[in-house]
């Protein structure tokens, strides 16, 4: 399907949308059961990978305040969705990392989430690692790649998330 590129985004135009009210949703409902699993509904965040991290930056532009995400992590993720959206006033944080030799590409989209973020003065963390490739996840390629979860650890306890 890649290999059709109109067809592709067609695809895409149908099911982002679907995808982003899931991740809305699931948002949510953490938020509203958050105390029954011992956990501050106000650090409830979210995270994804690729196409979840397309999903992860779809929420990060369009949650209602009973959804807010404490903090957003779109981890090489595609932002087409929210190319044309606004960053919200009570934005949270942004953690994003990538690689620039992504097969998909998907580096500039990270890049251009940052951009936004930052341009909107909230704030934002960007790692673009030269190598990892798509989908670097957390295997060990001996690769900078490898390092990415410590430096989100980081950011977590620069934000206050990691103390109880």
């Amino acid at each position: 399907m890649l290999a059709d590129g109109q067809k592709f985004h067609e695809m895409l135009g149908k099911v982002v949308p679907l995808a982003v009210a899931d991740g809305l949703a699931a948002v949510t409902y953490v938020r509203q059961h958050a105390s029954e699993w011992g956990v501050s509904p106000d650090r409830v965040g979210i995270i994804g990978f690729s196409a979840g991290g397309a999903v992860t930056a779809g929420v990060a532009f369009h949650y209602l305040p009973e959804g807010w995400p404490a903090f957003v992590a779109p981890i090489y993720a595609g932002g087409e969705m929210s190319k044309d959206a606004s960053v919200p006033v009570d934005a949270p944080p942004m953690f994003v990392a990538a690689a620039t030799d992504d097969q998909l590409g998907l580096a500039p989209e990270s890049a251009a989430l940052y951009e936004k973020w930052t341009s909107a003065h909230k704030s934002a963390e960007l790692h673009l690692y030269a190598k990892g490739g798509h989908g670097f996840g957390m295997r060990k390629q001996n690769l900078p790649t490898d390092h990415w979860i410590d430096r989100f650890a980081d950011w977590l306890e620069l934000q206050g998330w990691l103390q109880k």
